[in-house]
């Protein structure tokens, strides 16, 4: 598959549930995988999860910007990175964040093995 098409089909998929309902993104983890959300280093699919389910908002939604991707190595594996903004419960204002996914092939499909998240506040 296109690198460029496999970023774009990922990330819809991503935001779709993680806008939905995230407790079911621990299917894109492994117990190897990494997220670091602002200034917190979590590992495991378990306590990413976790994470993402404790954020303290009901409801999000995700507007993407910038979508840019490349081969990671010659095995498949892909770099994801977005930009964009969240809309957070009632808020009217949208923030921006940058996301970056590092996705490995495994049998037919793909995990994130690394997954950064950035709020990116005005200087």
């Amino acid at each position: 598959m296109d690198f460029n098409a496999l970023a774009q089909q990922f990330t819809e998929f991503y935001y779709n549930q993680f806008d939905s309902d995230r407790t079911q993104l621990g299917n894109l983890y492994r117990d190897e995988s990494m997220l670091t959300f602002e200034t917190t280093q979590l590992q495991g699919a378990k306590n990413i999860v976790e994470k993402l389910v404790s954020l303290p908002f009901q409801k999000v939604s995700h507007r993407i910007t910038t979508l840019d991707a490349q081969p990671a190595s010659s095995n498949g594996d892909v770099l994801v990175m977005i930009t964009g903004d969240l809309l957070i419960d009632e808020e009217q204002n949208p923030q921006r964040f940058s996301q970056v996914f590092h996705l490995i092939p495994e049998g037919s499909s793909y995990y994130v093995f690394n997954d950064i998240f950035r709020l990116n506040y005005s200087a």
